[in-house]
């Protein structure tokens, strides 16, 4: 979801106005009428990025035996087969499931802070999850074209209805796509497609994407005009340095629903729900 390289809990509001598929919402458990909702970005902390170098290093030296060449080290590869091809794997599923574990322990916490404040308990307030998904990550799937190696990086997988691979919950709506925006302009959910499945491999936006660096949004905006601005708004934010929280200023990010919007019209995936924010802890 969203900001990728960055980890942060995003409470949320969803208007009824703003739920376009009434049907499919309601059975990810999403009513509207001011319905309050967490999302939660985190991945494996490093981890997955830590494997990835490695493997680049090693893949550049495996590359000459088999005989590849690439135009961008960063594109390295082996054989999927290979000894090398099934190192990266597995030690990419490592990072994988620490990621899983996080929001595990983190979505945990949620649940035991809400019960906490409302005095009752995460299943009375009908904190139940919606969807966890990784969007940095190779899965093996089944295509017309036979078994492949999807590897998404700055994507997110949207399996559509039907598909074997989604859980029964989900096989009648299609896989539920999260899709943030920056901390001032909301998120999205949306659902996978038979479109997507045919036409880019079950695969589409996991967030806005940055107009503008990191670094240039510091030299842009402090991180106290950003927390400002946000409250004004009526959108509260905790983060752990003002420097970060500049990073993370809206205009530094696409219109979350112009870019939502083209993957709809293309028919990748289709809008359920806006998520507007209230509250964020970035990290």
């Amino acid at each position: 979801m969203g900001r990728s390289g960055n980890h942060y809990l995003e409470v949320q509001v969803v208007a009824s106005d703003r739920v376009f598929d009434q049907e499919t919402a309601s059975a990810w458990g999403i009513t509207g009428h001011e319905q309050i909702v967490v999302m939660v970005h985190c991945g494996s902390r490093g981890f997955g990025h830590q494997v990835a170098s490695y493997y680049l290093k090693v893949f550049e030296k495996a590359m000459r035996r088999y005989g590849i060449s690439v135009n961008d080290q960063q594109l390295a590869c082996a054989p999927f087969t290979s000894v090398e091809g099934q190192d990266y794997f597995s030690a990419m599923n490592c990072a994988a499931n620490t990621a899983f574990a996080n929001r595990q322990v983190i979505t945990h916490q949620i649940r035991e802070a809400f019960a906490a404040v409302f005095g009752q308990s995460a299943e009375e307030l009908g904190m139940e999850l919606v969807y966890d998904v990784a969007h940095n990550i190779a899965k093996v799937e089944r295509y017309p074209e036979g078994d492949l190696v999807v590897h998404r990086k700055g994507s997110t997988r949207a399996l559509g209805p039907g598909s074997p691979e989604l859980p029964p919950r989900y096989r009648t709506t299609g896989q539920p796509v999260i899709c943030g925006g920056s901390m001032e302009t909301g998120s999205y959910l949306l659902a996978g497609t038979q479109g997507a499945m045919r036409d880019t491999f079950a695969s589409t936006m996991h967030g806005s994407g940055r107009t503008m660096s990191r670094a240039q949004a510091k030299k842009t905006i402090r991180g106290e005009q950003v927390q400002k601005h946000m409250k004004q708004r009526g959108i509260l934010v905790k983060a752990v340095s003002m420097s970060g929280l500049a990073e993370e200023a809206g205009f530094a990010y696409k219109d979350i629903s112009e870019v939502v919007e083209t993957v709809d019209r293309a028919g990748i995936t289709k809008k359920v729900a806006e998520l507007r924010p209230i509250g964020n802890i970035k990290g």
